[in-house]
């Protein structure tokens, strides 16, 4: 008598050693095509950024997505080179030319302590701790060498083509692209992924969008803000102001803060506090008046605590590409943190966010 005994697992290995192998090889293909993109990591992630900040605008060419992913990605990148490129590099001109004249800011910082009339052993204390800062820390950021500085210019300037090609192809094709991702996934788990792109979505335009336009706008006012106040150095003080602003719970209020206190040493109380009011209402006016309460229903849901520290996080771990893609990965475990919550509760679906869309239309309808 003879017995059919189940296979084991060697057995079943030794019959799948074809798909073990193919498994095993594309494996080693991505990580290698990981390893050739990982110097381009900041572009593809600012690409990313970037066509969810256009999107808006794209959609509302309809069916022509070509010309609309020109147009809306012109309409983010022409604010983005002429006022935060120009004032980026305007920054990177004055900390190099602090650099090379460490010891005139050094005297000239020395006589503005002196003339403040500071107790002398609290003068004495400062001078040390600025002559320590001058004598120590700086010389190690000024002996960096050019050729390496020369690199990380040129490579960010490659990154940054590379954002706005990789932003207009995601708004011509990224449905497309979405279909053909979603075509790989088996039809029994296609409708969870599909709703689980739906809530990353929907969590990616409120971090993102809102954040991003209100940021663009006020940096684009401050511009004419400061220029008509008569300070120097326009452009990189946008830059600030756009910096501070696209974080939560921060603002531009550190920078015009300082800004108005230099005001104060400088020209009175009466420039200050004229140059406080009106910055503030024509600066800030508009962006949390109008364009905020206009974009609600883009809002993520997630702490702003967990976002500031997700925006910090990613920029001392990654730089660039850190800076936005920890927010994506802290909104991508949000996302499936409400897709399981869905599927264990199912009567949340019901009650889910009105806003939310389904992303395979455009499948049904290409």
């Amino acid at each position: 008598m003879r017995f059919n005994y189940p296979p084991d697992g060697v057995s079943q290995i030794i019959a799948s050693r074809w798909k073990i192998g193919a498994t095993i090889a594309l494996a080693v293909l991505l990580f290698f095509a990981l390893l050739i993109l990982l110097p381009l990591a900041d572009g593809i992630v600012l690409g990313l950024v970037f066509a969810y900040i256009a999107r808006p605008i794209q959609v509302k060419f309809g069916k022509y997505r070509k010309i609309g992913a020109l147009v809306a990605s012109l309409c983010i990148f022409v604010p983005i080179i002429f006022i935060i490129g120009a004032g980026i590099v305007e920054i990177l001109n004055q900390f190099s030319w602090f650099i090379e004249n460490q010891a005139s800011v050094m005297n000239g910082i020395l006589e503005f302590i002196h003339s403040l009339q500071i107790p002398d052993a609290y003068v004495e204390r400062l001078n040390n701790a600025i002559w320590n800062l001058f004598t120590s820390l700086l010389p190690a950021f000024g002996s960096i060498g050019l050729i390496a500085y020369a690199q990380s210019i040129g490579l960010f300037v490659i990154n940054f083509l590379i954002s706005i090609f990789f932003c207009y192809f995601l708004l011509a094709d990224g449905d497309r692209l979405y279909c053909a991702f979603l075509g790989v996934i088996p039809g029994d788990y296609q409708p969870v992924v599909n709703r689980y792109a739906a809530h990353l979505d929907l969590i990616l335009k409120g971090v993102f969008i809102g954040n991003a336009y209100s940021a663009l706008i006020v940096s684009v006012t401050s511009v004419f803000v400061f220029y008509a106040f008569g300070f120097t150095h326009v452009l990189a003080l946008a830059t600030l102001i756009f910096i501070a602003s696209v974080i939560p719970l921060f603002a531009g209020y550190m920078v015009l803060v300082p800004l108005a206190i230099v005001r104060y040493f400088d020209q009175g109380v009466e420039s200050a506090s004229l140059f406080f009011i009106v910055s503030s209402l024509v600066i800030y006016g508009p962006p949390e008046l109008i364009l905020r309460p206009y974009l609600t229903s883009l809002k993520s849901k997630i702490h702003p605590m967990l976002l500031m520290l997700a925006f910090l996080g990613g920029a001392f771990v990654g730089g660039i590409a850190g800076f936005f893609a920890a927010p994506i990965l802290l909104g991508a475990l949000v996302a499936a943190y409400r897709v399981y919550q869905e599927q264990i509760h199912p009567e949340m679906v019901a009650r889910a966010d009105p806003d939310l869309w389904n992303p395979a239309e455009s499948c049904r309808t290409d």
